[in-house]
């Protein structure tokens, strides 16, 4: 029974992480994005053989300025398929995602996968660290 309770939790949370940054309809809000992760969370993107650690802030300021100020419009991101394992206040999720949209006025779409490290806090879960890269194009 708590591991189902445990697990709409997290479906939400990460639900609600991939739509924060859908502006279809709304602007996205910088809170919706920082209230997912805890204080001290640390963020990981993989690229061209490359990583970069961000905090929360450092991850969403420039991700909600481009998905505010018109360079990328009607975009969204979401999961198609998941994996999940919950382990007495911490959990792992590996999630494959495809996102799309307008960048400059041309199509843009791609894919990859976000690797999510939660924690339960208070009652609530929170993501304390997530990697992600993008299928090459």
């Amino acid at each position: 029974m708590r591991d189902q309770r445990d697990r709409d939790k997290i479906d939400a949370l990460i639900g609600g992480f991939f739509s924060a940054f859908d502006n279809r309809g709304a602007a996205p809000e910088l809170h919706r994005v920082i209230d997912c992760f805890t204080d001290k969370a640390v963020i990981v993107c993989r690229s061209a053989g490359q990583a970069t650690f961000h905090t929360p802030l450092e991850f969403a300021l420039p991700r909600i300025e481009l998905l505010t100020r018109g360079a990328l419009a009607d975009f969204h991101e979401f999961e198609t398929s998941e994996s999940t394992s919950i382990f007495d206040g911490i959990a792992s999720r590996t999630s494959r995602y495809r996102k799309a949209g307008k960048l400059n006025g041309e199509h843009y779409s791609g894919s990859g996968t976000k690797c999510f490290h939660l924690v339960e806090v208070g009652g609530d879960w929170r993501i304390s660290s997530l990697a992600w890269v993008d299928d090459d194009a």
